[in-house]
């Protein structure tokens, strides 16, 4: 076997210029760098995927019923909490529903101050899982994402109430389920 003609002490040697060069050390001012008090970019409500079924905010999202409750969820932030992966199942009250609620209800709840009863609100709405409505037995308590229970009620024809609202349907989703309803839920008061 024959030995090369350079030692490792030598190869190391003319190597250490380029590795030196690579790592000195020296930063370079960049223009392109955000300012730390940017916010981050958008997360995974803003992937693009059309071959897909949509999640439960893409079908909100789509729905020409449902402009309010998105105008909601884009308020405090969630479409990134319910694009993920879930299983959700999302109680989803039409405009008319939010129209039906007290004057000035909505504007308020849409306040900077009131942010947190809005958040408890649209939490009151999803559940974590799948539950189809058909599923439901009549007097079956489900908890939901805010820590308080909804009751469902099934009525002999076959009509299911979600405390007072009533499931107008259901749409499928890729992380749960959209169950339209003719209510907006409010969480019982502490």
């Amino acid at each position: 076997m024959r030995t090369p003609n350079l030692s490792i002490q030598a190869f190391a040697l003319l190597l250490f210029p380029l590795f030196a060069a690579c790592g000195s050390g020296v930063a370079e001012e960049t223009t392109d760098a955000a300012p730390a008090s940017e916010e981050p970019g958008a997360g995974q409500s803003a992937v693009v995927d059309d071959m897909s079924a949509k999640n439960v905010v893409q079908i909100a999202v789509g729905s020409p019923d449902h402009k309010t409750l998105v105008a909601a969820v884009q308020h405090v932030k969630y479409e990134d909490v319910l694009a993920n992966a879930g299983p959700f199942t999302v109680y989803a009250p039409t405009d008319a529903a939010f129209a039906a609620l007290p004057e000035g209800t909505l504007d308020n709840l849409l306040k900077p101050e009131n942010k947190m009863t809005l958040q408890d609100i649209l939490e009151y709405h999803v559940a974590l899982g799948v539950m189809k409505p058909e599923s439901m037995s009549n007097g079956r308590s489900v908890g939901m994402a805010n820590g308080d229970n909804v009751k469902f009620t099934v009525a002999e024809d076959g009509t299911v109430m979600i405390n007072d609202a009533k499931v107008l349907g259901t749409v499928p989703a890729s992380n749960g389920l959209v169950v339209v309803i003719d209510k907006v839920l409010l969480p019982p008061a502490e």
